[in-house]
């Protein structure tokens, strides 16, 4: 019975003071007007408004209306507006799911660029060793992986972001420190310090030790990137960190990175995504922002 239409001619009228303004700032005629409210008199059973001469009164039921329609439209007015920005993709939240531990640096400054230019975005970052990240993708619990090893999996592409090198982390006193490089023979004395993956998923693992039939003498986990470095730095052990990373934390840390074998870990962060979305404007967007951070200088040879 009641219809948003009602609630805008009552708001109408008061705002504009006479039926006639009121019916043009709605871009109906006086008598559609009239006869709106009129069938809505008769189907509630109260008067909404009794006329004084020219002008009109509103009746006790009228002005409660009034009071419901300044209360209501402004939030359907909102909510169209929403709406509509959803619609071209302005607005939302961009839910990231995190497979890259030491990423955060980067993913630091992605957000404080991205979040400048989108101010009606919001940001929500999930870890990876709290829940399975591409199930989630699939389940529309995240829109975004950020990951170094991507999972190839039918209805999800991969953009590769930037290239990085792995490399060993040791403190600046360390007998590897001064080294161009090192082999895996080097880490059999040392205490390996690494984020709480599985082995198989590390590259310093996979890709150094395990072809070459070499483990550490000891292996300990840390989730803490800060405290990792401290404890490197320290001399407690040795970490294997994206090189970017251990340069930004070199500046105040007692730490250097060191080349894993002659040739170097050569790496690649992608970002993930479903492909049977329709990206909105605000993904794109934050895609194009991470590629535009994404350079790291040259290991010198």
């Amino acid at each position: 019975m009641l219809e948003r239409a009602h609630l805008e001619i009552l708001r109408a009228i008061d705002q504009h003071g006479t039926l006639t303004a009121a019916a043009e700032s709605l871009h109906l005629t006086q008598s559609a007007l009239s006869h709106t409210v009129a069938k809505l008199e008769r189907l509630s059973g109260v008067q909404l408004w009794v006329r004084e001469g020219r002008s009109l009164r509103l009746t006790q039921a009228g002005e409660y209306l009034l009071a419901t329609a300044q209360r209501l439209l402004p939030q359907f007015e909102t909510a169209e507006a929403f709406l509509k920005q959803y619609a071209q993709g302005e607005r939302g939240t961009l839910r990231i799911g995190m497979e890259c531990h030491p990423c955060y640096e980067w993913l630091l400054k992605v957000v404080s660029r991205y979040l400048g230019d989108w101010p009606d975005v919001d940001i929500d970052v999930k870890q990876k060793f709290r829940f399975g990240s591409m199930g989630a993708l699939f389940t529309y619990e995240i829109d975004l992986i950020v990951t170094p090893d991507p999972l190839m999996t039918p209805g999800v592409s991969y953009l590769p972001v930037f290239d990085y090198e792995q490399v060993l982390v040791v403190g600046r006193g360390h007998a590897l420190a001064e080294n161009h490089h090192v082999e895996p023979e080097d880490l059999i004395p040392e205490t390996l310090i690494t984020y709480p993956v599985e082995q198989g998923r590390l590259d310093i693992f996979s890709q150094f030790l395990v072809p070459a039939g070499v483990m550490p003498r000891r292996h300990k986990h840390l989730e803490s990137t800060d405290i990792m470095l401290e404890m490197v730095g320290a001399g407690r052990g040795v970490a294997a960190l994206p090189r970017w990373l251990v340069m930004e934390y070199a500046k105040h840390m007692n730490i250097v990175p060191v080349r894993l074998g002659r040739q170097g870990i050569h790496k690649q962060i992608h970002l993930g995504r479903r492909d049977s979305d329709q990206e909105p404007e605000y993904l794109k967007a934050f895609i194009n922002v991470a590629r535009s951070l994404a350079v790291e200088p040259p290991l010198p040879n």
